[in-house]
């Protein structure tokens, strides 16, 4: 999730990932159990809003966009089963021009959150096995969430995503992919040498230009090594940690994840920062929760505008949540996670109305990629009719949910089509902040205040892409598909599948087919789950293709390639002595450095 607020200039700005939107009425961001927390539908009054989107790319309807959602089983009712559903789009009220400065930005960012998962998409019930209550149900729903199809997100996995969210750039432009074998996804163990280059800019290094104090919380995941620092590039305070929460380890082959508060380590996961992998309860949650509500208050105190990125990871196997939400979900611990991070978004919204900065707060939430259907059922969520899940370039792992919320700009109950990107967030966040983007490169995010204050619709493409190689792209309803693969044969046969359920002959392939040719063309408005390509033969296909040809030509003239950054592994360079270990008698003995080619399977 990321937040933007302004306390005495600009109105703060809640920042998120998205991929295309799509507005819905209003309702809890994710389906929890209490009714209490379901603001009606229509509501005259209510002025927030909130857009949902991944990495927009595609002109699809919302999976919800039906006048009535489905029932739950009797007797938990949640958000997902209100009357009502999505509702077309409101104008907005006086629509300021230009546009309004935000005092405060928020990016909320979920992990492998898949739009099925949100009540406002019609998602899966979450809804609660024992009293309400449990759930914190206490918050209200602010009226009016906005919510998009899905935003597209630039990487078929995490790390990259967040390159590009931060950058506003794709990540073959920002260095974030590996060229050590042909497609490959990359991301950053603790065993990487590379991260964010210091030749980027960053949103929160901008954002400073205007004022802003900027705090990430959770996962950083650009980089563990000292000059990949967050406080480096930008942020001023951090709580979280540089890597997945993967473990425990033994601490001699190899270290267990530090977790930082700014520039030291305060501990490690399952040691200092326990997950109990048998019970999956974990704290990190309610701890994350904290220290955002802390931010929050410091800075209305101050006076000072801020950004808040938080950037939560429950939703990541090994997958968490805090004992007062265990077993309270149909879904599982998955369930669990979801309903505790809705829990904890309600109370970020409410503290920024209690504070009576919500009007002047921007608040956007999304995640990284799509369901890891690898870890489904039981850690992973759904991707409901779309093909595959995260570590593709398919609609399931590049459409994610996106909503933006800022009461009195962005009216309610608004649905939009927008094809949008999470690196659209970068450059709507600058323009919140009253900031131009750099000149000086390519900025491939768009501004899209346009569209969420005034309804606009813009056409552009959205490019796929997978390590070093051009995956896809769509434009208007239309993808065209140049590569098709999810994952190798050997990888298939021992258990590792990307796409469980879904054989689509030609297209869900184990060895990398190559269509740049003919690429195979799916129109996404009829067939979302990509399941049946236009025939070579017809008019449709000759007009998309006609129109999408010079498009991609004219990507891949212009492309100048960053300096890959995830090719180069070492285990000494893992967390063996963070900043801070000798305060705790943490520090570590690392290896011999051995630098090598990093293996990246698929």
């Amino acid at each position: 999730m990321l937040t933007l607020s302004c306390q005495a200039r600009s109105p703060p700005l809640l920042l998120g990932r998205w991929r295309r939107p799509c507005f819905c009425r209003s309702v809890p961001l994710f389906p929890s159990g209490s009714t209490d927390r379901v603001t009606q539908p229509g509501r005259p009054g209510s002025h927030a809003s909130a857009w949902w989107g991944p990495g927009f790319s595609g002109s699809l309807a919302c999976p919800a966009a039906s006048q009535t959602q489905r029932p739950c089983p009797s007797g938990r009712a949640h958000s997902s089963c209100q009357s009502g559903g999505l509702g077309p789009a409101s104008p907005v009220t006086q629509p300021p021009r230009p546009a309004p400065r935000s005092k405060g930005t928020a990016a909320k960012l979920g992990l492998g959150l898949s739009l099925q998962e949100l009540g406002c998409h019609g998602g899966i019930c979450h809804s609660h096995q024992k009293p309400a209550a449990a759930a914190g149900s206490e918050h209200p729903r602010t009226p009016g969430h906005r919510c998009s199809t899905a935003p597209q997100h630039r990487a078929a996995a995490h790390g990259r995503s967040r390159a590009a969210l931060l950058t506003g750039r794709l990540p073959i432009r920002n260095g974030f992919y590996t060229s050590n074998a042909h497609a490959r996804n990359a991301y950053t163990p603790q065993e990487i040498m590379g991260g964010i280059p210091n030749s980027e800019l960053l949103l929160p290094e901008l954002l400073k230009k205007a004022g802003y104090t900027n705090k990430i919380v959770g996962k950083w995941h650009l980089g563990h090594r000292p000059q990949f620092h967050p406080l480096k590039h930008g942020f001023d305070e951090w709580f979280g940690s540089p890597n997945c929460h993967f473990g425990p380890y033994d601490n001699k082959v190899k270290p267990n994840i530090p977790v930082y508060r700014d520039w030291e380590m305060v501990g490690r996961f399952y040691e200092e920062f326990p997950i109990n992998l048998k019970t999956g309860e974990a704290n990190l949650t309610q701890i994350y929760l904290q220290e955002a509500l802390d931010f929050i208050r410091t800075q209305h105190a101050r006076q000072s505008p801020f950004f808040l990125y938080w950037a939560i990871d429950a939703t990541h196997a090994p997958v968490y949540a805090s004992r007062p939400f265990l077993g309270t979900s149909h879904r599982g611990r998955y369930g669990d996670a979801v309903r505790e991070i809705d829990d904890s978004v309600g109370k970020i919204l409410s503290l920024l109305q209690n504070l009576g900065i919500s009007k002047n707060t921007f608040v956007f939430f999304t995640s990284d990629n799509g369901a890891a259907l690898i870890s489904a059922p039981k850690e992973g969520g759904s991707n409901g009719p779309f093909l595959c899940g995260k570590q593709t370039t398919f609609e399931g792992g590049m459409r994610e949910p996106a909503i933006a919320w800022w009461p009195g700009h962005i009216a309610a109950g608004q649905v939009s089509h927008q094809l949008g990107s999470i690196m659209d967030l970068f450059t709507t966040s600058l323009s919140l902040a009253g900031l131009n983007p750099p000149s000086d490169r390519v900025i491939d995010g768009l501004n899209l205040l346009p569209t969420m204050l005034q309804g606009h619709v813009m056409d552009r493409p959205i490019f796929y892409y997978r390590g070093n190689t051009l995956m896809a792209v769509t434009l208007g309803q239309y993808k065209a598909h140049f590569w098709t693969w999810t994952n190798s044969w050997e990888e298939f046969r021992q258990g590792i599948d990307f796409c469980p359920g879904q054989n689509i002959s030609g297209v869900t392939t184990h060895t990398q087919e190559e269509h740049t040719e003919l690429p195979l063309i799916f129109h996404l408005g009829r067939d979302p789950g990509e399941r049946f390509p236009l025939s070579f033969a017809s008019d449709e296909y000759q007009d998309a293709l006609s129109r999408i040809t010079p498009v991609v030509q004219q990507h891949q003239m212009s492309l100048v390639p960053g300096q890959p950054q995830l090719n180069v592994c070492n285990q000494a360079v893992m967390n063996w002595a963070p900043p801070g270990c000798e305060k705790l008698g943490k520090c570590l003995t690392p290896p011999e450095s051995v630098p090598e080619k990093c293996s990246w399977p698929h």
